[in-house]
């Protein structure tokens, strides 16, 4: 399909539009009788485009709201005038057919207003009339759809960006960036449902020396099989970043600090344990040290004192001999 079109408006003017609408190929078509019926289909649906039956009580403000709303407001409207037989009769009470409804149409956010017959157009005008007419509308709806396709793709891009600019290239975990944004969501989380959050940093033990002795690629390599183990063996609620250079943070939701030091220790055993292939010549034992923290109700709403307490607990476990974990408050 090329697009959708969801049309709102009473009997007649649905099987008027529709019949213009038979030579549009590709588009799917609803209709709704109200605007209340056509509120619920546009939140379940999100059309690309609406066509409003200007003279239908509560159409206008319909559009209005649709505007006012960002997570809506790319819909495109067209508001259709029933174009009534003596040009000076009211639509509505007070309405001007011609200035009033043009000038309505424009403080409604409309993208688009015409004025159509909703009668057959033999009893009105020629068949030339009619065509030119249809021509119209379905220039508008082409010119809508393809608007909103330029929006839908747009939206793609911005979403391939945003995904980009919160992933580490190297590693494909997610970057610091990232964890800024994570892990005061994760705390509000937490405490709004009163259950605990806890966070482990590691930091592979004497890292520079694999730069010094085999080169940047292998230390490369290395942080790129290491972060592939530890992403293989988390549980589904862990969540882990790259913090920078050897450093990493791990979010356990829903954990405990005792259970973040079980989760802690297996992982210090499981990187440990097995040597990294670098290549078909060169295994590198590795061994990573880990601090832990729990949060607590006096931390920060951004993370940043449940950070620096599981940086501290890190930095204990490097003096302290490093490959191990402490997690002492």
């Amino acid at each position: 399909m090329d697009g959708s079109i969801l049309v709102v408006g009473g009997n007649d003017f649905q099987a008027t539009i529709l019949d213009r609408l038979e030579t549009l190929a590709n588009c799917d078509v609803d209709v709704a009788s109200s605007p209340k019926e056509a509120q619920h289909l546009i939140q379940a649906q999100q059309p690309d485009l609406l066509i409003l039956q200007a003279s239908l009580v509560g159409n206008l403000q319909l559009c209005q709201q649709l505007k006012q709303q960002a997570s809506l407001a790319w819909i495109y409207c067209i508001l259709i005038a029933d174009q009534p037989q003596n040009p000076m009769e009211e639509i509505v009470p007070g309405w001007n057919w011609d200035l009033a409804y043009r000038t309505a149409a424009l403080e409604a956010g409309a993208d688009a207003c015409i004025l159509l017959p909703t009668q057959k157009i033999e009893d009105r005008a020629s068949k030339a009339g009619w065509k030119l007419q249809n021509n119209l509308l379905q220039a508008q709806i082409q010119t809508g759809i393809r608007r909103v396709q330029i929006y839908r793709n747009m939206m793609r891009t911005n979403d391939l960006l945003s995904a980009i600019a919160l992933c580490d290239p190297l590693t494909e975990l997610s970057n610091r960036r990232a964890l800024d944004w994570e892990l005061p969501r994760q705390i509000q989380n937490a405490r709004h449902r009163a259950t605990p959050l806890s966070l482990l940093i590691l930091d592979i033990d004497y890292f520079k020396s694999v730069n010094d002795t085999y080169g940047h690629l292998t230390g490369d390599r290395l942080l790129k099989l290491l972060s592939a183990r530890l992403r293989h063996n988390l549980r589904f609620q862990d969540t882990p970043f790259r913090y920078g250079g050897e450093e990493f943070v791990i979010i356990l939701s829903n954990t405990t600090l005792e259970e973040a030091q079980a989760v802690a220790h297996r992982l210090n055993s499981l990187i440990g344990k097995q040597p990294f292939a670098i290549d078909a010549n060169l295994a590198l034992p590795v061994t990573i040290s880990i601090g832990v923290a729990t949060l607590q109700p006096t931390d920060d709403a951004n993370g940043i004192s449940l950070i620096n307490r599981a940086d501290q607990n890190l930095l204990k476990a490097k003096t302290s001999g490093r490959n191990q974990v402490v997690a002492a408050e």
